[in-house]
């Protein structure tokens, strides 16, 4: 265990170093557009380089950069370990916000900015953790690979896409990885304090379907029009159910919580299981929403195209029936385009798992500690190319009532200092454990 005095070092870095971070407005507002990543990349590399380390910074596109950092294990043939966070943040309205969104003030007990729980937290703890290591002269049992990264607010191609592509080498030996999101408390309604730990991603698939007729005067019947196609083909889209389709990652949670309160989870009333309801609710079935609409120029002309942005997202072990799905509910006559992400798994019966339940339980030891799969999606995607598998673990213990859902990409986003505090003690336990001694 970290001693005390240790103990208030490590959190008065993290709380320090999370507001100095927020302070670089590192907006991503996607299309390549961007601002900060690069300086902030910097500072992370003099921090890195100050606590010994012999970082390196790489820009994949003016002002799009990436800071990495290998810290040498005990063990140099011990299997090694990615912790990677994003340094980008999405866009912020100052108007909308109570204080300034990249002051990065302390007060009230948090720390407030864009970033501060996405995911700005866990940079600070990444950097106050190498303090941590640089101050008391100690090494982890196995090689750590450190990445900050850009553009994972859009695309991540200036980012981990990037690393992945042009410098693999870079995490040679890297057998698991930590990231976000996951590892923050969920209060259930007996009392119980569940850590849930993302071994999952749902795939992204971002199309855009195109509608072709024929154009013509507005004023004349057209049976031919682009634009009706297209509207009956979301209004399909709008009234189909997906089917229940519980995967690997989602059953062990379903198990786990069953086990916990002494009965069966029924997937279909999630109510018994209070705020971790919304851990399993997004990730029963596939999705598909549209987004955007585009046609025509002029009022009296009916337009030969019509196109639609959809957002799909595709549960593991389903992607050709997602697929085969679209098209059926798209229709003859409609073709889509676009990219996939597909979704992602590893395996919570891991070593690693194990030490990241080990590393919780050791600072709250009545810690319920179950995988579950992410709605959404991260940089993982990008890093399971390389044969990584990916856990989303930044641990943090906010107040009840806290909900940090309502502050993520939202107005007045702040994380409580002492989430900061027992998150980053939590962090530095797991990365000074070896796997391998748990097995």
């Amino acid at each position: 265990m970290i001693d005390e005095t240790e103990a208030a070092r490590l959190s008065t870095d993290a709380i320090e170093l999370c507001s100095r971070l927020i302070r670089f407005d590192t907006s991503n507002f996607g299309n390549g557009e961007s601002r900060g990543e690069r300086e902030a990349a910097e500072w992370v590399a003099e921090q890195l380089t100050d606590a010994g380390l012999d970082p390196i910074v790489l820009e994949s596109a003016p002002g799009r950069a990436n800071t990495i950092a290998r810290i040498p294990g005990v063990d140099p043939t011990a299997p090694a370990l990615l912790v990677h966070g994003h340094l980008d943040v999405v866009p912020a309205e100052a108007a909308a916000w109570s204080l300034p969104p990249f002051a990065g003030e302390i007060r009230d007990g948090a720390v407030w900015g864009r970033g501060a729980l996405d995911m700005k937290d866990m940079d600070a703890m990444m950097l106050a953790f190498v303090h941590h290591l640089a101050r008391t002269g100690q090494s982890p049992p196995r090689d750590i690979v450190m990445a900050f990264v850009a553009d994972e607010e859009d695309t991540g191609e200036y980012g981990a896409a990037f690393l992945v592509e042009q410098h693999p080498h870079l995490f040679d030996g890297v057998t698991a990885a930590v990231s976000e999101s996951g590892g923050h408390l969920v209060r259930l309604p007996d009392g119980g304090r569940l850590y849930p730990i993302a071994a999952a991603e749902r795939g992204s698939a971002w199309m855009t379907v195109t509608a072709r007729g024929t154009a013509g005067h507005g004023s004349r019947r057209n049976d031919d029009n682009a634009l009706v196609k297209l509207a009956a083909a979301i209004g399909r889209i709008d009234a189909y159910a997906w089917p229940v389709h519980i995967s690997p990652t989602v059953r062990a949670l379903l198990d786990g919580l069953a086990e916990h309160f002494g009965r069966p989870i029924d997937p279909s009333d999630l109510s018994p299981l209070g705020s971790a309801a919304q851990l399993v609710a997004r990730t029963l079935a596939n999705s598909l929403n549209p987004t955007m609409l585009n046609a025509g120029y002029k009022h009296n002309v009916i337009p030969g195209e019509a196109t639609a942005a959809l957002d799909g997202r595709i549960l593991p072990g389903t992607e050709t029936e997602f697929f085969e799905t679209v098209d059926a509910l798209l229709g003859p006559g409609i073709s889509r385009t676009g990219r996939c992400n597909g979704p992602v798994s590893a395996d919570h019966r891991s070593p690693d798992f194990a030490a990241i339940a080990a590393a919780l339980r050791a600072h709250d030891p009545e810690a319920l500690v179950l995988p579950y799969c992410m709605s959404g999606g991260t940089d993982a995607k990008s890093f399971a190319r390389l044969g990584i598998p990916g856990y989303g673990f930044v641990p943090g213990r906010a107040p009840e009532g806290f909900d940090a859902w309502q502050y993520v990409h939202g107005v007045d986003e702040h994380v409580p200092t002492d989430s900061l505090a027992f998150g980053v003690q939590v962090l530095t336990t797991y990365l000074m454990t070896d796997p391998r001694a748990l097995a």
